[in-house]
């Protein structure tokens, strides 16, 4: 559904991954489905894809085709499912790891600071832990090494103080009390830029993103039959510094770990010496595939 979400890198991930008309496949984020579509639409009868998603919003984009299956939960536990859906393994797996526009674009949902609404940020609603209640119960330690880690913000320090001096005062429950809260830190040639950073810290923490990313990664290995193929789309150094590292050595932390003999033993190969960018077209058509990078891996 290209009003819920436009698919970044559509063609290029979907020609990286399938190598097997007749596979078995993944969307491990399946958000507006767009990817999915694309692997159905190349599947023979005998193909099966699977889809994963932790929101719920997401459900009702789902296709009606026998070849599909939409499991409402994280991508973490892809493994789990793999073994029930593809027990001789997976021929491909896709992940797509930006936030959908549907996500940016509902106001309540509180992912950006376009609007005034609950500072909420949870990609599954029913989870237990909002941005809100992060902004209010962090020490001010706690706030200064996500905003550093999760969003590299500069001033990490000062803004941490900023919050907790100001939650002193009233509780901080919306985006607009956020920004009321820190307006003292931003440089004013770079305003949107840096609660961008903001947000994607606060993001990152709700949803425990990294550690969701390293089980995926782990997980994704395990379920890749010999020769299969995962192709993963990243939007910030983070994520994409995890996924490079992994791919090189099996590692989220790049340290590679060898075999008696000396051999690597990463799981991984990857496909290409560089990672995939969207062209300038699909830029100037959707400005969020801007920072878009595409790795391609193939299982030994």
């Amino acid at each position: 559904m290209s009003e819920y979400h436009n698919s970044v890198l559509l063609k290029q991930s979907v020609d990286a991954l399938m190598t097997n008309p007749s596979g078995r496949y993944a969307d491990a984020t399946f958000g507006g489905g767009g990817h999915s579509r694309e692997i159905l639409s190349r599947l023979a009868p005998d193909g099966r894809l699977i889809a994963f998603d932790r929101d719920a919003d997401a459900l009702a984009n789902a296709p009606q085709d026998p070849r599909f299956t939409l499991i409402h939960n994280n991508f973490r536990f892809i493994h789990n499912y793999a073994l029930i859906e593809a027990p001789d393994g997976l021929d491909g797996i896709l992940a797509d790891l930006g936030v959908s526009s549907h996500q940016f674009d509902t106001a309540e949902r509180g992912f950006s600071f376009r609007w005034d609404a609950p500072l909420d940020m949870r990609m599954n609603v029913q989870g237990a832990k909002t941005a809100a209640d992060i902004v209010n119960s962090y020490t001010q330690e706690e706030l200064e090494r996500i905003l550093k880690i999760y969003g590299e913000v500069d001033n990490a320090r000062k803004l941490a103080q900023l919050i907790v001096a100001a939650r002193a005062k009233a509780p901080i429950h919306s985006t607009g009390d956020l920004g009321n809260a820190v307006a003292g830190a931003l440089p004013s040639f770079a305003e949107h830029k840096y609660l961008a950073k903001v947000y994607q810290a606060l993001r990152i923490e709700v949803n425990d993103e990294m550690r969701a990313l390293e089980k995926f990664l782990q997980g994704a290995a395990k379920s890749l039959r010999k020769g299969g193929r995962l192709a993963v789309i990243t939007y910030h150094s983070l994520e994409d510094r995890m996924v490079k590292n992994f791919i090189r050595s099996g590692r989220t932390d790049g340290v590679e770990e060898k075999d008696v003999y000396g051999r690597s033993a990463a799981p991984l190969s990857p496909v290409g010496r560089k990672p995939a960018t969207p062209e300038e077209s699909e830029i100037s058509s959707n400005t969020r595939a801007r920072s878009a990078k595409l790795r391609v891996a193939e299982k030994n």
